[in-house]
């Protein structure tokens, strides 16, 4: 027992490791391309009040849907673009815009734009993939544990009220 305790100890810390490294790596790419990211994530609010997440392969934890706005796109193409990709969804109603948020944990160059989305139609099933491993709607009450303090931070704003911050 102790020592498979140690193994999965042993195996998250690679896993941190290589995810940070990986993430650093990123950094140094959109150093040498670009002075500023932008991305934009979905607060996608289901007709139960369930929430829709995603885990990503390359990262840790429970994250709104979204990722980079790619040249040439506005806001909202990217975010129907991510929406299509990362959850098979679609909006059905214009996105509306919480905030802009700033996101210096990684790079000092890094904002998203976070929009809410009420109004959507499923596509069809959501496959997993290299990117997204899993995903689905949950609850206030059933927000998986590993759910990132930014992705809970965006909820309890929109669905608790409570004041918007500028950094993620």
């Amino acid at each position: 027992m102790a020592g498979e305790t140690r193994m999965v100890a042993t195996r998250k810390t690679l896993r941190h490791t290589i995810e940070m490294t990986l993430q650093r790596m990123a950094d140094v790419v959109g150093r040498l391309t670009r002075g500023m990211t932008l991305g934009v994530r979905a607060l996608v609010i289901g007709p139960d009040g369930r929430i829709f997440l995603v885990k990503h392969s390359y990262v840790g934890g429970w994250h709104l849907p979204g990722g980079g706005v790619e040249p040439g796109e506005t806001l909202i193409d990217a975010l129907i673009r991510e929406l299509r990709e990362e959850g098979n969804l679609e909006p059905t109603a214009p996105p509306v815009l919480h905030g802009m948020f700033f996101n210096d944990s990684l790079s000092p160059r890094n904002h998203a734009a976070v929009y809410v989305v009420r109004d959507f139609r499923k596509l069809g099933e959501p496959v997993p993939d290299y990117e997204i491993i899993a995903h689905g709607f949950f609850g206030l009450d059933a927000l998986p544990d590993d759910t990132t303090a930014a992705t809970r931070a965006r909820i309890i704003e929109v669905i608790g009220g409570a004041p918007v911050r500028e950094r993620w």
